[in-house]
């Protein structure tokens, strides 16, 4: 009776190595007999001119006011390297517009001010310079940047829709879509595209119909500037564009980009914004737009 205990415990001990490899095979077989199905695409969705342009009207009325802070990297001409300021922005619809610059102590590089087709610009060493908005393309060094800064805060407040005076043709590109924006030719050159001209180029992400890129153009057709905008969001937004919601339930989500890349094709300028917050539709004081001590400047001088 001794010696049968040994013999079945040996008997065990045999089995045990025996089937421990079985159960792993055959547990490889179970993991590799499920292979991971592969993600399945979205498909494009339908587009046309006239919901193109109908969402760029719809987007850009749902930013009624908007505040936002963000990092930005400028490079341009007589620049030092690449500039790092941090920013601020406020809005109001339809076009006030105010940008702040600080450096990493805090201290105030530049305020731009815009409304009603003007700017007011206000430098590091406390001197303005105002005019027309059309006047700024000829402070060639100082206005790189900042024009590039103006076209990119429309991924945040909503890409321009097209004028009334314009007309817009759909291209497909791969999976974006392009609406191409002809505007009248401000010289009325016989001939030239029957007095029209493109001078824009929307770009539409064709799964979600969000605005990735838009080209500003020459005359000519050349690209004279580009901003991509990338790492889309939601950000809360107050129903119906109102800036109090009653029900705090029904408020909704927007999707904003928190990197935007502009890169003008002339004088090698670029600008980065990383945003660290955005807020549309919060109440905006006056004062909150306007540029301090800008009071005694000429138009399109320096004082």
């Amino acid at each position: 009776m001794h010696n049968v205990k040994p013999k079945i415990a040996q008997v065990v001990r045999h089995c045990s190595l025996l089937v421990l490899p079985c159960i792993v095979l055959l547990s490889g077989c179970a993991f590799r007999a499920q292979p991971s199905e592969p993600m399945t695409e979205m498909p494009l969705q339908p587009a046309t001119v006239e919901r193109l342009m109908a969402l760029l009207q719809e987007r850009e009325a749902e930013i009624q006011t908007l505040k936002g802070l963000f990092r930005a990297q400028i490079q341009g001409p007589g620049l030092p390297g690449t500039q790092q300021v941090e920013g601020a922005v406020v809005y109001h619809r339809p076009d006030a517009l105010r940008l702040r610059g600080f450096n990493r102590i805090g201290m105030r590089l530049f305020e731009l001010g815009i409304g009603e087709d003007r700017y007011t610009l206000r430098l590091v060493n406390g001197k303005v310079l105002t005019g027309n908005m059309a006047d700024l393309d000829r402070i060639e060094k100082i206005a790189r940047p900042f024009r590039l800064s103006v076209l990119a805060m429309s991924g945040i407040i909503g890409t321009a829709p097209v004028g009334s005076r314009d007309r817009a043709v759909l291209k497909q590109d791969g999976d974006r879509y392009r609406l191409d924006v002809f505007g009248p030719d401000p010289g009325l050159t016989p001939g030239f595209n029957g007095g029209e001209f493109p001078y824009r180029q929307i770009w539409f992400n064709g799964r979600s119909l969000q605005v990735v890129q838009e080209d500003r153009l020459t005359p000519a057709g050349d690209i004279e500037a580009t901003v991509l905008f990338e790492d889309f969001r939601p950000v809360n937004l107050s129903p119906d564009g109102g800036i109090f919601p009653i029900d705090t339930s029904a408020v909704r989500s927007v999707l904003k980009p928190f990197v935007i890349r502009g890169q003008e094709s002339q004088g090698h300028s670029t600008i980065q914004l990383t945003f660290r917050e955005i807020v549309p539709n919060m109440p905006v004081k006056a004062e909150e737009l306007q540029v301090t001590g800008s009071a005694t400047v000429g138009d399109g001088t320096i004082g």
